[in-house]
């Protein structure tokens, strides 16, 4: 048998383990996630070996998404962690035969302490089952190597359900974006999600402005001095009328020698598209880029009342790591 082919047959084992456990869902689903929006404290996952790992990325997911939630070291509890559990807590155990020995180890002082406690076992007659408040069945018929002894099928299938579990109380919380950030802040991620044209813009002795009626002379030295190739045109109010960009300039002298004298007026771009400083610097990536009929590089930057109060341009936006 090829690589490919075991690795297909592989695969195809591992996907039928976690669509075997669409039809084991019932209401016990519904009563772990109940027991854990009616609970003040938090949700702490535990494991040993492959099921820890899984304990692990599960209890990463749902402190990411809205569920406050760490990972207990079972061996470590026994030795004085499980002095950080509550009677208001909710203990998710993952084994897959339900009768690992560290696990088994612990549930007497969970017992004492107070906490409830949900099994996600492959055997619901296990010992970790019987000393459940839930039981939730995450096994598989067989694992995906030939020996039949490696945690392969049952893994990803205790993954997937621990990633169900997670997704439906974000969900049941109206999770959102906003709140995806707070927990995110780093990393493009964070700066997709958090970063707005306000943090990140030219403001100020930065942003590169002149009267509509100053000549395209005048308006080159403001462009050439803020480097960012562009000046946003503005009446006597600072209300911003038009851009002119070094682009416009150089087609302008192709075609006439008095150019630098001619009023920015008559020669910007009128009514061009901009942004306003509370949006987020993705959106104005997003705007540049798909800008038809090809991409800009610069975005004049407005308040509410339409005046001009900065311009970003794309490699401040890179530099950010925005994408």
């Amino acid at each position: 048998m090829s690589a490919i082919e075991v690795a297909a047959r592989v695969l195809h084992e591992e996907a039928e383990a976690i669509l075997s456990l669409i039809d084991q869902l019932d209401d016990s689903f519904e009563d772990a996630v109940r027991l854990i929006e009616n609970s003040s404290g938090r949700v702490i996952l535990t494991g040993m070996g492959k099921s820890g790992h899984i304990a692990k990325k599960i209890s990463a997911t749902m402190a990411s998404t809205g569920t406050p939630s760490f990972f207990l070291h079972p061996a470590e509890g026994i030795h004085g962690d499980l002095g950080m559990v509550t009677s208001e807590d909710v203990v998710i155990a993952y084994s897959n035969s339900g009768e690992t020995v560290e696990i088994l180890n612990i549930i007497p002082s969970l017992k004492r302490i107070g906490a409830k406690m949900i099994a996600v076992v492959g055997n619901i007659h296990s010992t970790l089952a019987k000393n459940s408040d839930v039981i939730l069945y995450a096994g598989a018929k067989k694992e995906a190597d030939t020996l039949g002894l490696a945690p392969t099928s049952s893994t990803t299938a205790a993954l997937a359900l621990g990633d169900a579990l997670a997704v439906t109380l974000m969900e049941r919380k109206k999770f959102t974006a906003d709140n995806f950030a707070i927990f995110h802040p780093g990393g493009s991620l964070g700066k997709r999600l958090l970063l707005t044209v306000e943090m990140v813009m030219h403001k100020g002795e930065m942003n590169p402005v002149i009267s509509e009626n100053a000549s395209v002379k005048d308006a080159l030295f403001i462009m050439t001095s803020k480097g960012l190739g562009a000046v946003s045109a503005v009446d006597e109010n600072n209300i911003l009328k038009g851009l002119l960009t070094d682009g416009d300039v150089r087609r302008g002298l192709e075609k006439e020698t008095a150019f630098l004298s001619l009023s920015v007026k008559d020669c910007m771009t009128k009514s061009p598209v901009i942004i306003t400083s509370d949006k987020l610097a993705a959106e104005a990536l997003h705007i540049m880029e798909k800008h038809v009929p090809h991409p800009i590089t610069v975005l004049p930057v407005i308040d509410k009342e339409g005046k001009s109060a900065g311009m970003i341009h794309i490699t401040d936006l890179l530099r950010q790591g925005v994408v």
